[in-house]
């Protein structure tokens, strides 16, 4: 599960447009800001929640939990904040700051057990 954390237009759906293409989706990935949510089919489902417009979570908490416990399901939440107390502790977080027009700092904070996402990565 990616929670993913910056500004508006600060390059979270494109990100996730980014792990859509890795998991071999030929979906057009865009936000689902009026939505919630959009499931990508790929390898693996990908499910992409955007609570931006939300005040709390309610119905759509539950049902965001739900999904969370899809085994073979990737999810990624724009916005997180507002489902905060249902994101899972092992969740990989990725902070991204706008450092220039087209340029981004990507921060990733995650648990030890999901080290091995990251090794031998290259940016």
């Amino acid at each position: 599960m990616f929670e993913l954390i910056s500004d508006l237009g600060g390059g979270k759906t494109t990100f996730v447009q980014g792990l859509a293409a890795g998991l071999d989706s030929k979906d057009q990935v865009s936000s689902p800001t009026f939505m919630l949510e959009r499931v990508y089919s790929g390898r693996l489902p990908l499910h992409h929640f955007d609570f931006y417009r939300l005040g709390e979570a309610g119905i759509v908490g539950e049902e965001f939990k739900e999904t969370l416990t899809e085994k073979e399901a990737v999810v990624a939440v724009e916005w997180g904040d507002v489902v905060h107390d249902v994101l899972p502790a092992d969740r990989v977080s990725l902070t991204i700051t706008k450092t220039g027009d087209t340029a981004r700092q990507l921060d990733f904070a995650y648990p030890e057990a999901k080290v091995y996402l990251f090794e031998g990565a290259t940016v």
